[in-house]
């Protein structure tokens, strides 16, 4: 039995050596020596199949029951059991490519583990003391970074971690890179940056290990892998998506003007948060003509400042070539400062004095109210319709009259009149 069984082994194998064949996964197994066991079929047939360990390591993808394939291999009989089988040396999904598939699957695995969720990304610092750069030194990528990180903020520092960003190494070397940057902790973000290139070439961005190293990065990580239209995995993990490494360059940190800018911004915000309280002020004391000067010369102290602040500048300007310029800039930026703090401190002293008068000027109108004679000792009389009176000839006996005391009323009959 054995030598038929064998003979027959030996014809087929030497019958039809190579082959193609296209069917459909089923009865997929993937046995813990990391052979791999399934049934290809069509409508018409199946054949076994059996992928051994060496050649399945290098699949891109991984089968599942019901996935059209193409596979190549050799046709051979399983001598224990007398079945004639496939072993498989190369196999590819039908349709989509396997670099493809596998993106899709990997995809949907850290999807539905949450990896993706907004939720869980980190925010980007806006001014980082000092980037971390996981890349080739060599590649093209790195020197866009650089030139545009000179050209915005040249006093951010930055370091690079040299990793290859393609071929089987280049997933374990990135994550290398993350790895060290988050036990150094001498960063305040990562880039992960490479330019473009073929899904061959960026296969690497699509490794598991890779992606979670990326997720669980106690560091802000930004993915800039590729062009605008390349999307790799670790794009979704990742806190920040870059279209381009030199986009990456832009987003990580704020240009030396648009800080400049927003300081100018927020300045100009206090000089107006200051007019409106002055405004405020001088409608609640329209009655005080004093207010009007006060503002006058508030008006004339800030066109001094400014104009003060504008010949610095122009004597700044003037004397630039003989004088550090980010010292000048510091210089002026304090004095700035001190000054719109003189102005702050000028305000609420306006606001305080006004504060007094239209104190006075209300106790003043308090003191000339009718209601603060009855503190005296005074009272005020009237006739039962609630008419005040201030002749006794308009009442007679056993009219009813009422009487208003500084504290509370009283009511009484009128018994006899007095001769005036």
């Amino acid at each position: 039995m054995r030598d038929l069984v064998a003979a027959v082994r030996t014809h087929i194998e030497r019958e039809y050596g190579e082959l193609w064949v296209e069917g459909e996964i089923s009865n997929f197994k993937a046995h813990d020596s990391g052979h791999l066991y399934f049934t290809l079929k069509d409508q018409h047939s199946q054949i076994r199949a059996v992928m051994f360990r060496s050649q399945a390591r290098l699949l891109r993808f991984r089968p599942e029951n019901g996935m059209q394939v193409v596979l190549r291999g050799r046709a051979t009989i399983y001598e224990d059991r007398g079945e004639l089988q496939i072993s498989a040396e190369y196999l590819e999904p039908k349709g989509a490519g396997a670099l493809q598939v596998a993106f899709e699957q990997l995809k949907a695995k850290l999807e539905a583990e949450g990896l993706f969720d907004a939720s869980r990304k980190k925010p980007i610092p806006t001014l980082p003391r000092r980037i971390g750069i996981v890349t080739s030194p060599q590649a093209a990528a790195l020197r866009d970074i650089l030139n545009i990180l000179l050209r915005r903020h040249h006093t951010a520092g930055v370091l690079i971690f040299p990793a290859q960003v393609q071929g089987e190494a280049a997933g374990a070397e990135v994550s290398a890179g993350v790895h060290y940057f988050n036990k150094a902790g001498n960063v305040d973000v990562i880039i992960v940056a490479r330019g473009g290139g073929s899904a061959e070439d960026l296969a690497a961005f699509n490794n598991e290990a890779l992606a979670r190293v990326v997720a669980a990065s106690g560091i802000p990580v930004i993915s800039a892998v590729g062009h605008e239209t390349d999307f790799t995995i670790i794009d979704f993990v990742a806190d920040l998506r870059a279209p381009t490494p030199s986009a990456a360059a832009e987003l990580v940190i704020r240009s030396r003007q648009d800080v400049e800018d927003q300081a100018e911004g927020l300045r100009q915000r206090l000089v107006r948060a200051v007019r409106y309280r002055l405004l405020m002020g001088r409608q609640a004391l329209t009655e005080v003509a004093q207010l009007d000067e006060l503002k006058n010369r508030l008006d004339r102290s800030e066109r001094q400042i400014l104009e003060q602040h504008r010949r610095r500048l122009e004597t700044a300007a003037a004397a630039v070539r003989h004088y550090d310029v980010r010292r000048m800039l510091a210089s002026i930026h304090q004095e700035l400062d001190s000054r719109l703090a003189a102005l702050a401190a000028a305000a609420r002293t306006l606001l305080l004095r006004q504060r007094g008068i239209f104190n006075q000027l209300t106790g003043q109108l308090e003191a000339l109210s009718p209601l603060a004679i009855l503190d005296r000792g005074y009272a005020l009389v009237f006739d039962s319709a609630g008419v005040l009176l201030k002749d006794a000839d308009r009442v007679k006996a056993g009219d009813e009259i009422s009487a208003r005391l500084a504290k509370g009323m009283l009511t009484a009959t009128v018994g006899r009149r007095r001769q005036k």
